[in-house]
């Protein structure tokens, strides 16, 4: 099976040696995913759902570069800087998440990169 490089101009550039997605045979892996404004690179303002909307929208982009869609997605794993955030996470990520929503693991990490809050990567169906 060959695999392909994704890139975007519509997401954050990646922070170190990896790709943002890489699809092979008929799936699509991505990267994690931080609420960093594409513009900038920074994280955007405004906390726990500021941050995971914008990753949420960043994961849209570069699951639309593959070929694939948030409706696409089969699995999610969301990292948390702090459990006690899960319910805000929650309820913005089933507003991207509407129906038939994908198998998702969450779990809280002691740190992210750019002292994220929150960081979403995905595996979805091209």
């Amino acid at each position: 099976m060959d695999k392909k490089v994704i890139t975007s101009d519509k997401v954050p550039k990646a922070i170190g040696p990896y790709s943002i997605a890489i699809t092979t045979g008929d799936l699509v892996f991505t990267s994690g995913q931080l609420g960093l404004d594409p513009s900038t690179g920074r994280l955007v303002p405004g906390g726990i759902e500021a941050e995971t909307r914008q990753a949420l929208t960043n994961l849209s982009h570069v699951l639309a570069e593959a070929g694939s869609g948030l409706e696409q997605v089969v699995k999610t794993i969301v990292f948390l800087k702090d459990m006690a955030d899960f319910p805000k996470m929650n309820a913005i990520y089933a507003e991207f998440f509407t129906e038939d929503p994908p198998a998702r693991s969450t779990i809280q990490a002691a740190a992210l990169p750019k002292d994220g809050i929150v960081e979403i990567e995905a595996i979805a169906i091209l």
